[in-house]
Order: C-alpha cells, then sequence, then structure tokens
C-alpha cells in the first residue's frame, strides 16, 4: 500500500475477515479502519484495531438502508483513499460508496468459493479497480480478474 494513504478494510465478518487478516502485511504500516458487522471475530478484533460496526443486510431492504446510510456516515468520517473487501454483503455499500467518491477498490473474490461465483463477486466484477480470484477456476466466471492464488 502507498503510504501516506488510508485503507479501509470491509468485509463481513467470520471467514470473510479471517482472510483479509490474513493480508495484514499488505496494510501493516497504513493508516487503516475496518467496516464489518457485529459478530465474535469482528468484536474481538475491536479490542487491538479501530473498527466501525453497521448493519447486516442479509438480503433485508431495511437492513441494506440502515447499512447504507451508516457507510456513507463512516466514509465521510474518515476519507479512505482506498478499500480492500472479501466481501460479503455487508462490504458492498462501502465499495459502492468509495467508487462514488473517487476512492479506489480492490476486491477480493473468497476463498470458498470454487465451484461458482459468489453474488458479492458478481455485484463487484467490473466496478473494482482491482478483481483478484484465488482460484484459477474462477477466472471462467470473472475473466479479466488477476490469480494470485490464495490469501494464507
Amino acid at each position: 500500500m502507498e503510504r501516506g494513504k488510508k485503507v479501509c478494510l470491509a468485509c463481513s465478518a467470520g471467514g470473510h475477515l479471517t482472510e483479509l487478516i490474513q493480508l495484514e502485511r499488505a496494510w501493516q504500516g497504513t493508516p487503516h479502519f475496518f467496516v464489518s458487522d457485529r459478530r465474535n471475530n469482528a468484536i474481538a478484533l475491536s479490542k487491538r484495531e479501530r473498527v466501525y460496526f453497521v448493519a447486516c443486510p442479509r438480503r433485508n431492504p431495511l437492513k441494506l438502508l440502515v447499512n447504507i446510510l451508516q457507510s456513507l456516515w463512516i466514509f465521510l468520517k474518515e476519507r479512505p483513499s482506498a478499500v480492500v473487501s472479501t466481501g460479503a454483503d455487508t462490504a458492498i455499500p462501502t465499495c459502492f460508496i468509495a467508487k462514488l467518491f473517487g476512492s479506489k477498490v480492490a476486491f477480493i473474490e473468497s476463498f470458498c468459493r470454487v465451484a461458482s461465483p459468489s453474488l458479492s463477486g458478481k455485484m463487484m466484477y467490473g466496478k473494482a479497480d482491482l478483481f483478484l480470484v484465488q482460484w484459477k477456476q474462477n477466472l471462467e466466471f470473472f475473466p479479466k480478474a488477476k490469480y494470485r492464488g490464495g490469501v494464507f
């Protein structure tokens, strides 16, 4: 990551957050913060990192609206120059807001998605400035993506 910039690390808690944390070398030493939903590993992370909690939409229109408003407030407060996300639904509003305000977005398709693309991957493909897959097979679904192997 470029020094002097602030990075937003946005993802759903659970496995998506675990994958993002495995990339710590990429953002270590760079001002950063997390956006996630309130579950065990995100709560634990908040004891040592700056974490903003947002509503988890789970395809509920009202919760999605709440998430969008929360994500917009966080974005305007923090003004990150880049967002890195491993998905899923919790992070998508943050990614779209970042694009709207001219920030760069890097999206990493989840490691567990081998045989089919994720909904968040389908939503971010073509919109993210950098779209990475962790399985070569995913290039069938996302032909312009970059394959870099697993994050672990």
